[in-house]
C-alpha cells in the first residue's frame, strides 16, 4: 500500500504559524509512495541540507487536494531566513473507522537538520509511538526570532 503525500511551498510571513495550514501556498507536488516522515520527510530535508535529488514528484495545481493523502508537508521559505518544514498527519481514515479522530495533526515543526535527527534513523513503525501521547513534548513550535 502506498503512503501518499503532498508537499506544499509557503512563504514565511509574520503572524503565520508553522503548526497550522496556511491560507496561501505557492506550489505543491504530489508524491504517490513513501510519503511518511522517515521516507519523504528525510528526502526533503536531505535535498535542503545536502542538495540531494528528489524522485517521483508530480507538479499539481495549488487548489488540488487528493482524498487519500496520509501526510501534507509544508516547506517554509523567504529571502534571508532559514528554511523550516511542517508535517501534518492527515485524517482521511474517518470513513473507514468512525472512532478515528480525523482532524489533521501537526506532527513536526523544525529545520531540515532537526527532521533528519528525529526521523532519519527510525523505521515507520518505531515512529508511530511518537505521534500519540508524547506529541506535545516531541513537536514544539519554535517561536524565537528565527522561527
Amino acid at each position: 500500500m502506498s503512503t501518499r503525500a503532498q508537499v506544499r511551498f509557503a512563504t514565511r510571513e509574520p503572524g503565520v504559524s508553522f503548526n497550522e495550514h496556511p491560507d496561501k501556498i505557492n506550489a505543491q507536488f504530489y508524491v504517490h509512495s513513501d510519503g511518511y516522515p522517515e521516507g519523504l520527510g528525510c528526502q526533503i530535508a536531505e535535498s535542503l541540507t545536502n542538495y540531494g535529488k528528489l524522485n517521483n514528484w508530480e507538479l499539481e495545481h495549488v487548489d488540488h487536494r487528493h482524498g487519500d493523502l496520509e501526510y501534507i508537508y509544508y516547506v517554509w521559505q523567504d529571502h534571508g531566513k532559514s528554511t523550516w518544514i511542517s508535517i501534518f498527519k492527515v485524517g482521511f481514515n474517518a470513513n473507514l473507522d468512525p472512532s478515528y479522530d480525523d482532524r489533521d495533526k501537526c506532527i513536526f515543526v523544525g529545520k531540515p537538520e532537526q527532521l533528519l535527527i528525529q526521523f532519519g534513523d527510525r523505521t515507520q513503525s518505531e515512529c508511530c509511538g511518537l505521534f500519540g501521547a508524547c506529541f506535545e513534548e516531541c513537536h514544539k513550535l519554535n517561536t524565537n526570532a528565527d522561527g
